[in-house]
């Protein structure tokens, strides 16, 4: 069904599907014929003020006239106020019944709403499971203030259907006891820290012990392909990456949860690591720039595949993300000591784990379409992450096999300072005008 097409959502929401409401005297005054805006956003009023008054028959009626609108949001405002109403009349399946055709529309306000209804009466009628999936897609959309009464929940119906860790993860979340910092800005204040404590220790031991030696990674040592982010080129270099970091590393948290975005972090940063390894001419390298694309990636696929919903401050991030990975992967090209195959590594790994891992923190165009009562199967949830993930590992080995055919030689050992390493091509850029290059 498509979402904004009024004739579709009206067939979804006719009976049988919605019980005829009650009919009471105010609902004398409703107007027939077809609806304008305003005439609709009357009759909610008048509905609204009726239910709160008691008068539920009536109020029933006004909204029932009102769904169907051709604007989903005032047809879900409706839909809900007539599931009140109805509830209020002890005509429960009928309230359940038009509870659940809210999600079949496109998101609106009415929705988060709607699931916390459907999970109270869920809980109401002994469907511990079915609750659990309610209340699992209103903290999905949950302002914030009501996220730790929805872990609360959560934990309660997780220990009753006899899940103890999960409970135990709902009842630290709805004390609080997540991150105090988040997962973003606690790797921009170690990257920062490192790369400082590096730049203005004595000597270069960190550097030696932290840098993309690819020599040294061939001898075995394969931190490096991850220690690499912690060191910058210098004082522009980090800045432009850390910001760049400031900004799309909080989007991705929100979207997929702090964890997940550790796991793909530094999925991506193996990801540019291994590019640069296996075909980068250069010996050494150093920065966050192939995991910082990586994320560039995870957004645009995610955003193209999984259409999540973003706030205000997400799609302004996003909607400029193809002209800036464009632009510097140009510069990149055009630029000596930009290691570009850093950047394209991190991107294409960035872009595959977008498209085979849905955020789940927030809605997806996908969610709003699991009609109530249908929760995601373990095979969306979870296999199709896995078995991307794992194809992405078999790729990263051979990758791995193919740097080490190229650096274990002792007799092709290039030029160490060929190559300046994962430079934004940005801060390249600002280099080459401090310098007057």
């Amino acid at each position: 069904m498509d979402a904004n097409d009024p004739v579709a959502a009206q067939a979804a929401l006719t009976p049988p599907s919605i019980p005829a409401a009650p009919s009471g005297p105010a609902s004398q005054a409703i107007p027939t014929g077809p609806l304008d805006r305003p005439t609709a956003l009357a009759l909610l009023a008048r509905a609204d003020a009726l239910l709160a008054d008691g008068d539920f028959g009536p109020a029933a009626a006004h909204y029932q006239r009102v769904v169907g609108f051709d604007d989903h949001v005032i047809t879900a405002q409706a839909l809900l106020g007539l599931g009140d109403s109805l509830y209020r009349l002890d005509q429960d399946a009928g309230a359940i019944q038009t509870w659940e055709s809210i999600p079949r529309l496109a998101e609106s306000p009415s929705t988060y709403q709607a699931w916390r209804r459907l999970a109270s009466a869920r809980v109401r009628d002994k469907d511990l499971t079915g609750a659990i999936e309610a209340y699992r897609q209103a903290d999905r959309r949950a302002p914030a203030e009501d996220r730790a009464e929805i872990a609360s929940r959560l934990g309660w119906l997780a220990k009753e259907t006899g899940d103890r860790r999960a409970a135990g993860r709902y009842f630290a979340r709805s004390r609080g006891d997540g991150p105090a910092v988040s997962a973003a800005r606690a790797v921009i204040g170690i990257t920062v820290a490192v790369s400082l404590i590096a730049m203005y220790a004595p000597g270069n031991a960190i550097d030696q012990g932290l840098q993309l030696d690819k020599v040294a990674v061939a001898a075995g040592e394969w931190w490096r392909l991850l220690s690499v982010t912690l060191l910058h080129a210098g004082l522009l270099h980090l800045g432009f990456n850390m910001y760049a970091l400031y900004l799309v590393g909080p989007v991705v948290e929100r979207q997929y949860g702090w964890k997940w975005f550790l796991v793909l972090y530094l999925l991506c940063a193996l990801g540019g690591s291994i590019a640069s390894y296996m075909l980068g001419s250069g010996r050494l390298a150093v920065g966050a720039s192939g995991a910082i694309f990586g994320l560039f990636g995870v957004l645009i696929a995610a955003n193209r595949t999984h259409r999540p919903v973003l706030d205000r401050q997400a799609r302004m991030v996003v909607a400029q993300l193809g002209s800036i990975v464009l632009i510097n992967l140009v510069l990149g090209f055009m630029i000596p000591g930009i290691d570009n195959l850093a950047h394209l590594g991190g991107l294409v790994t960035g872009a595959w784990l977008g498209f085979v891992v849905r955020p789940g923190k927030v809605p997806t165009l996908a969610s709003m379409w699991v009609g109530a009562g249908e929760p995601e199967s373990p095979l969306q949830r979870r296999l199709v992450p896995l078995i991307g993930i794992a194809l992405l590992v078999i790729l990263m080995v051979a990758g791995m096999v193919g740097g080490q055919a190229r650096w274990a030689s002792p007799v092709r050992t290039p030029n160490p300072g060929q190559n300046g390493g994962t430079v934004s091509a940005p801060m390249a850029l600002a280099e080459r005008v401090r310098l007057g290059g």
